[in-house]
């Protein structure tokens, strides 16, 4: 959608709330200068000028034929304390969707336009009811899908990250006028910006920032899911496992090596990180077409993985073997569990003897997938790997990639003004990158930002948001 312009923001808007679909209760909501003037022609018993803020009244829609089209509840939130900073109403009527849409086209025709995508959200923005950042965690908010996603997302609309980046974003501008300050006095060669202490700063700051960078890698996972494969030779239990971690059958089990022949692809969410499991046909030379076909298809989704739980049959398997087996397929930077299955069987062996330099002895998990035995202590390290680089109980996490790109321009720009510093650059080109890196901080909470980037963000929501 294109921006709200200044005129559309003064017309009345409206849409449907809620999610199309049969439900109990569904909401229309309007909002903007005329919005209690709108809405009183739809109650010609009843002026909504005079209600109480924030209370519901009980009354009824009449139809243009003087028919009762439904009996709602109906809040007044007066300006500027509602949601879009305006006069807004919502009105609660049935969940019909023919109800729903007979009300709005009510409204339409006493005035109202029809809300664009996104637009309540945008108006409480340009209303100075919440920044960019939060807006867009209004969005985040709608699509979480477990409890650390919604988490995040509460935190930014709260405005964890605005808070953090506004703050450094405070000290830059701080030193900035004292740099311009110095430009406007140049012919008298002084100076009022102590380069030892913008250094420090450019320091501290671009260690924040690649510390939000770098959770940017937990927010996605977060949001999406993380890639962890099962591999391993035929018959060590691949699916095996994958059913007693989901709880059902969902791959079939069988004594015949190479019955796995694609890869199959499900979720686990553990403590609200979600684990995107991908089980695989067994790795070996094999001649049949349709098997070899499986185990390249098991070989591109290790490649792509974050985690490879690799398991192997304690009753066919040694040190050696186990490293000729890891060190073809183990990715750099991969984290690697080694999964010694049938464990009940093989109770003497000693698991420290089949660590190696791709295996950490305490990613080694003794486990009976027939059983289920052990399958918690997988689960408590799955849970550990994916979040050993950020602490879960840390809120500043990075889950919006406009954000992400924007911090990485910022630290660019921050580089810049640091090489310049230690180089002897003139002021009037440090003065330029610091503006840079300045403007891009900015444009997190909205502060600087243009109808584009307002569009194409807003454009993104739901109708009714």
């Amino acid at each position: 959608m294109e921006a709200t312009n200044t005129a559309n923001r003064y017309q009345t808007i409206a849409a449907i709330a809620t999610a199309s679909g049969m439900a109990g209760i569904g909401i229309i909501r309007l909002s903007g200068p005329d919005a209690l003037t709108i809405a009183s022609r739809l109650f010609p018993n009843h002026s909504w000028e005079d209600h109480p803020h924030a209370k519901l009244h009980l009354a009824k829609i009449i139809n243009t034929d003087g028919s009762i089209l439904d009996e709602v509840l109906v809040a007044v939130f007066r300006a500027p304390h509602s949601y879009t900073g305006e006069d807004l109403v919502e009105i609660n009527a049935h969940g019909s969707s023919f109800i729903l849409t007979e009300i709005l086209h009510l409204l339409l025709s006493a005035g109202a336009e029809l809300a664009q995508p996104g637009e309540f959200t945008q108006r409480a923005f340009l209303n100075g009811k919440m920044d960019l950042s939060q807006a867009e965690a209004v969005a985040d908010l709608i699509h979480s899908t477990n409890a650390v996603q919604h988490r995040y997302a509460i935190n930014q609309m709260k405005g964890g990250i605005r808070d953090q980046i506004a703050g450094l974003r405070r000290k830059l501008v701080d030193f900035a006028s004292l740099i311009e300050l110095e430009l406007d006095f140049s012919e008298e060669d002084v100076e009022f910006a102590n380069r030892d202490h913008l250094l420090a700063l450019l320091t501290e700051i671009n260690l924040r920032i690649n510390q939000l960078i770098n959770s940017f890698e937990l927010g996605e996972a977060v949001r999406h899911g993380i890639h962890t494969v099962i591999a391993g030779k035929p018959n060590a239990g691949k699916s095996t496992l994958l059913n007693a971690l989901l709880g059902e059958e969902r791959a079939i089990v069988s004594d015949i090596p190479g019955t796995t022949r694609d890869t199959i692809e499900e979720q686990l969410n553990i403590n609200g990180i979600v684990f995107r499991l991908v089980d695989t046909a067994g790795i070996r030379d094999t001649e049949d077409m349709i098997e070899a076909s499986g185990v390249q298809r098991t070989l591109r989704s290790i490649e792509q993985s974050s985690i490879l739980i690799y398991v192997a049959d304690l009753g066919a398997v040694s040190s050696q073997s186990l490293s000729n087996e890891l060190l073809p397929i183990v990715q750099d930077g991969q984290e690697v569990v080694l999964v010694a299955n049938k464990y009940d069987l093989y109770p003497g062996v000693r698991l420290s003897s089949l660590s190696n330099s791709l295996v950490k002895p305490e990613n080694i998990i003794p486990l009976s997938a027939l059983h289920g035995t052990g399958l918690e202590t997988l689960r408590s390290k799955l849970f550990e790997l994916a979040s050993h680089r950020h602490s879960l109980q840390e809120f500043s996490v990075l889950i919006n990639a406009r954000h992400r790109a924007i911090l990485g321009r910022a630290r660019e720009a921050l580089h810049t003004v640091e090489a310049g510093l230690l180089s002897g650059l003139q002021t009037d080109l440090v003065a330029q990158s610091l503006r840079e890196g300045i403007y891009e901080l900015g444009q997190v909470s909205g502060e600087v930002s243009s109808d584009e980037l307002l569009g194409n963000i807003f454009g993104k929501f739901c109708i009714g948001k």
